[in-house]
């Protein structure tokens, strides 16, 4: 079977990745070569990854766009890793794709939501769309779209004539984040649909396929959800884990907490009575030899980790100073000078937590929250790092500037709590084996790989019950959860269960042994997910 996965993220090429998106476009394509399966992977090549990766030109893909003629250039690309040779890895190149700067994955409009990126993602689907039906390619069984990015391949597939030749090549389609759409005006600006394809938008046209208005948002009338057009105009749609299919099909009730279908839950209704929408967890990949870190009770193995991340922060530093930036960012001294303090103490931390991962308010917002029956003063942080006392606190992360501002402050006010504003991959590495807990307080997760991570290195994880994290977490057997039916309680039983959590690491019984040995010996396999993959969404 010959399988094509388009993506904006690909994990597998050096500069390719943003997010969890990318370790899935790494991994999955692997685990289906390995089962014998033809797989090709397409991005956008962002003027740069052709750069970070060796690269041949193909040639050029003629499309049309936005009414004029255009040239994308298309490569493939040799990934560094080895097994990733079993892939056929391609990057479709145009000075569009790097709209934000070279190498930006994705831009962050404030004035027009998603305006840049729509953008540039519809001429990528435009000439993703020209690629498949070239005589470059041997022609796929089976089309893979990853969230809204991907989206508007769908609706070439079915609504262009030029590109018919794609119906009769089954269509699938990954929800990673349903809470971002792409949602663009129809008409009247150049980042529109009528912008992109003013031949989609002809009145004879939407007379003859009704189904056209399967593309129009439900709550603002005159616009695209190109999230929308994915799930429906695909044979099938996917969500990254079992209770995020079930959660999507539920309303949003942001005053309780809950994130469900954001607009979209009748659509999925339909899709889940149909038989067309299947939740299938990721998985994770697993070295052949591992054997997991025993935490920080050791003092040497705090001093050499503590070492490591005043390395890393020097590094980080002297960026900002060659970039020009004037001086170092206030979260960094403060890091520094937290690093300093402890490599200055004989005592080792009773408790080590630890979270890596995005700053956004999905990630970290209960957190943030005012404490339940305070003032407003205390924050659900505050009170998590007073209950830790002689512990420490690591996060680690980039992203919302209002989220890096107040952990930056939290980390004035606490002695224990030590913000790391950046990314390290062999930093992260070595935390996610160093720590006892690791906390995931996510307000909803699709699927998550952070805790798979952690748990891969003997971590036991604190998470809130939603999403993957229900599925690869059970409270009491690999690792602790809490929920609550609003957000205060969610904030109260968050804050119940990392002391309890904490409590049990403390007294270092036979329960917290026998957390960490079932959390390390849970495993997320990608050889069965591909099983459901094969017979669930690709089977005939």
């Amino acid at each position: 079977m010959h399988i094509i996965m388009i993506a904006a993220e690909n994990a597998a090429l050096t500069g390719g990745k943003a997010g969890g998106i990318g370790d899935v476009i790494r991994d999955v394509p692997l685990a289906l070569a390995r089962q014998g399966h033809q797989v090709s992977v397409l991005t956008p090549g962002y003027q740069q990854l052709t750069h970070l990766n060796p690269a041949s030109r193909i040639g050029g893909i003629r499309t049309v766009f936005a009414g004029k003629p255009e040239v994308l250039e298309l490569f493939r690309v040799q990934p560094a890793h080895n097994d990733n040779a079993l892939v056929n890895h391609y990057v479709l190149d145009h000075p569009l794709f790097a709209s934000c700067g070279p190498g930006q994955i994705y831009c962050h409009d404030t004035h027009a939501p998603f305006a840049t990126d729509a953008h540039k993602f519809a001429l990528f689907c435009t000439g993703a769309a020209q690629w498949l039906i070239s005589d470059l390619l041997h022609q796929p069984d089976v089309i893979h779209l990853h969230d809204w990015h991907a989206a508007l391949l769908a609706v070439l597939r079915r609504f262009h004539p030029r590109y018919s030749a794609l119906k009769s090549i089954r269509t699938v389609y990954s929800i990673h984040n349903l809470s971002l759409q792409g949602i663009r005006p129809l008409r009247a600006e150049q980042s529109s649909l009528e912008g992109w394809h003013p031949e989609l938008m002809r009145d004879d046209l939407w007379r003859r396929e009704p189904g056209l208005q399967s593309i129009v948002d439900p709550r603002y009338d005159g616009c695209i959800n190109l999230m929308r057009c994915g799930l429906l105009l695909s044979d099938y749609t996917h969500a990254v884990s079992p209770t995020y299919a079930q959660e999507i099909q539920r309303p949003s009730e942001p005053e309780r907490g809950f994130t469900g279908g954001e607009g979209l839950e009748r659509d999925l209704q339909t899709l889940a009575q149909q038989q067309r929408l299947i939740g299938i967890l990721n998985g994770c990949e697993y070295p052949a030899v591992h054997n997991p870190a025993p935490g920080l009770a050791k003092a040497d193995e705090r001093r050499r980790l503590l070492q490591s991340i005043r390395d890393t922060l020097n590094v980080w530093a002297t960026k900002q100073w060659s970039s020009g930036q004037g001086q170092i960012q206030a979260s960094l001294f403060y890091a520094l000078q937290r690093v300093d303090e402890w490599q200055k103490r004989r005592k080792p931390a009773a408790v080590s937590l630890l979270s890596i991962g995005r700053l956004t308010d999905q990630k970290l917002s209960l957190l943030r929250q005012p404490l339940p029956h305070t003032s407003g003063d205390v924050a659900v942080l505050d009170r998590i790092l007073n209950d830790l006392g002689d512990g420490l606190y690591i996060l680690v992360g980039t992203g919302d500037p209002a989220l890096e501002r107040f952990f930056t402050q939290a980390m004035q006010k606490h002695q224990n709590f030590l913000f790391l504003q950046g990314f390290s991959e062999p930093l992260a590495d070595a935390l996610y084996g160093a720590a006892d807990l690791f906390l995931m307080p996510s307000s909803y997760e699709p699927c998550g790989i952070s805790q798979m991570l952690a748990m891969r290195a003997g971590t036991p994880c604190i998470v809130h019950q939603v999403g993957g994290l229900r599925d690869t977490v059970r409270d009491g057997y690999n690792g602790f959860g809490f929920a609550g039916n609003s957000v205060p309680e969610q904030c109260e039983q968050l804050i119940d269960c990392v002391a309890q959590a904490c409590s049990i690491v403390r007294g270092n019984g036979e329960d917290w042994a026998m957390i960490r040995q079932q959390a390390a010996a849970t495993r997320f396999l990608w050889d069965g997910v591909i099983q459901d993959y094969i017979r669930k969404l690709y089977a005939s």
